[in-house]
């Protein structure tokens, strides 16, 4: 077990995956419960072009890659409060745009082959100091807008027409939210990939929703899986030889479907309780001396 952290690619590897994990599963939850699952499908994407123009222009690759998802959060945004196309199809046509101006520059220009296998499927070798710094900034900044914003975000997840009315400024909020989310993918990007990113947004919290109906224990627990699946997911890509972002979704995805055969067995114990205390109240009349 300790064998691989004299490595320190493998322990750069497994601080951005555990930092990263959390984060998803922290900002997933928002994702979730706002029905934005295709956003950060899409976003992920988005990034990608993002990344390619950055790096082609010679811009930070940070910087570059998160302002472009953020305005393709924008865009998207405003197209489907248009009310003309619905927001899936505004998602598809935009990120879909965006990835493929990045592959198309990468084939025009070459010699970005490493780094974009990278970029689409993760790999702990290509972490690097920068990378950890990023993630810690970012690891910081959203979670202070997280909690410094918890109220309006819980109101403007729930009931954003009821929001509006009462002066939270939903429009801000989601701006906000989407450039967090852009950043946080971005810092993602060489651990997960850009292809399975969604999939680590998406399967913590739902793992979390399967297990309570509490919302801050479903952000705590959706944070814990997060960070754990990164965590035992990075040893297992080190000794099996896979991309560390296939071996993370694959645990999580393990993690999920044990969760929902729990939440199965669950309803099934508490439905059968249920029946038997029934039954025991429609016969209790009869019991002698039960009056």
């Amino acid at each position: 077990m300790f064998e691989p952290l004299q490595y320190q690619f493998f322990v750069r590897g497994l601080i951005a995956a555990t930092l990263v994990g959390g984060l998803l599963g922290l900002l997933g939850v928002y994702v979730v419960l706002r029905r934005m699952a295709y956003i950060g499908h899409g976003l992920s994407h988005a990034v990608f072009g993002g990344a390619a123009v950055s790096w082609v222009m010679g811009i930070n690759f940070f910087v570059g890659a998160t302002l472009w998802g953020f305005v393709s959060a924008v865009l998207i945004t405003l197209t489907a409060r248009k009310r003309v196309i619905g927001a899936d199809a505004a998602i598809g046509i935009i990120t879909t745009a965006s990835f493929a101006l990045g592959i198309a520059l990468i084939s025009r220009v070459g010699g970005f082959v490493r780094s974009f296998e990278a970029a689409l499927f993760g790999n702990i070798l290509g972490v690097g100091t920068d990378d950890i710094v990023a993630i810690i900034v970012v690891t910081i900044t959203a979670s202070a807008f997280v909690f410094v914003a918890y109220k309006h975000l819980l109101f403007a997840t729930f009931d954003p027409e009821v929001a509006d009315f009462y002066g939270v400024r939903t429009g801000w909020i989601d701006a906000a939210f989407s450039l967090v989310l852009a950043a946080t993918i971005v810092v993602s990007m060489q651990v997960l990939g850009v292809t399975l990113i969604a999939a680590s947004i998406v399967i913590p919290p739902i793992v979390a929703r399967l297990l309570t109906n509490s919302f801050r224990r479903m952000m705590i627990i959706s944070m814990i899986v997060g960070s754990t699946t990164g965590f035992v997911g990075i040893y297992i890509s080190f000794y099996v030889d896979v991309s560390s972002g296939a071996s993370i979704v694959l645990l999580a995805s393990v993690v999920f479907i044990a969760a929902l055969l729990y939440a199965h067995l669950k309803s099934r114990l508490k439905a059968r309780r249920g029946a038997t205390d029934s039954g025991v109240m429609i016969a209790s009349p009869e019991t002698p001396g039960s009056l």
